[in-house]
């Protein structure tokens, strides 16, 4: 009997997409041959996650696990809305999340081992992919760690516990009641969610949005005629709208739609007798900035029935 290799195994996978034990099957069942196990895996329908990849994935889901004072965000896309009402997937998904508190970046993850099988997340996606059928993609990953403090989650339109299409972390420096600060910052979260601020407060703003903006309004002022140091006037009196609009601080608070939230936070504060820090947030939405590709259904069907 032919002996089966790592290296024999890596090059079908390579040439296939398939999964590493579909690979080692499929050369055991051929004695080692290369070609044969290709075909092998074709009739099966396993030589699929090569061709799958490069399938739009803009669906799937988003996780959030938080252990105390750090907490991790990911988003995994599938082609499709079914897939992450599938069991196997959403577990896939949950145990990549926790995973994540221990990488600081998506490379970083793809590389830790999943699980007791010996393989990595980046390979056991690729199992995942030929065993549902679908493209699978690991977009992005953050994290978010207090010295003092919680780190807490808000997951809008959950599918499973921690599993959904908006995840949002926010990270408290305090030194109070962590069961009221996690409160707290689970309200934030559920804020952060409704409102999508683009920074904690104005002086964290990226100066190239900014500017971009400042640049934006500028324009929309000199089309009033007015003299350029009151159209400068305009200029500031707006910006200063735009940072209530996207500095979280700034923003009016959606759980009482009254207060700022720097107001809402200092209330809470003078509560647990503590004072609060955000020292961070992170909100993913599931698909934002994936551009999908639209659909033509009666050019599929017509090329269907040309056998296309």
């Amino acid at each position: 009997m032919t002996a089966i290799t790592a290296a024999m195994v890596k090059e079908l996978r390579e040439k296939t997409g398939a999964g590493m034990m579909d690979c080692k099957s499929a050369l055991s069942e051929n004695s080692g041959d290369l070609e044969a196990a290709v075909d092998w895996l074709r009739t099966k329908g396993l030589s699929t996650a090569a061709k799958k990849a490069g399938r739009v994935a803009a669906e799937g889901l988003v996780a959030l696990h938080t252990e105390a004072t750090r907490g991790a965000l990911v988003e995994i896309n599938s082609e499709t809305d079914f897939v992450a009402r599938n069991e196997q997937f959403q577990e896939m998904v949950s145990n990549i999340a926790k995973l994540s508190l221990d990488a600081e970046d998506v490379q970083t993850l793809s590389a830790l081992p999943y699980g007791k099988g010996g393989l990595s997340v980046e390979d056991h996606l690729k199992e995942m992919v030929g065993s549902i059928g679908e493209n699978m993609v690991l977009r992005r990953s953050e994290r978010l760690e207090v010295k003092d403090g919680v780190v807490a989650g808000y997951m809008h339109n959950e599918a499973a516990p921690g599993l959904g299409k908006i995840g949002v972390l926010v990270a408290l420096e305090s030194s109070g009641d962590k069961g009221k600060l996690e409160d707290i910052a689970r309200k934030i979260a559920m804020h952060v969610a409704a409102a999508n601020p683009l920074a904690v407060s104005q002086e964290e703003i990226d100066p190239a949005v900014i500017e971009r903006e400042r640049a934006v309004l500028s324009e929309q002022a000199r089309e009033s005629g007015k003299p350029e140091n009151i159209i400068e006037k305009m200029v500031e009196g707006r910006l200063r709208k735009y940072y209530e609009e996207v500095a979280l601080l700034s923003q009016v608070y959606v759980i009482d739609g009254e207060s700022k939230v720097a107001d809402a936070l200092e209330a809470a504060a003078s509560e647990i007798g503590s004072k609060i820090e955000i020292t961070g947030f992170a909100r993913f939405a599931l698909g934002e900035g994936v551009e999908k590709k639209e659909e033509d259904f009666a050019a599929e069907v017509a090329a269907a029935v040309s056998g296309n």
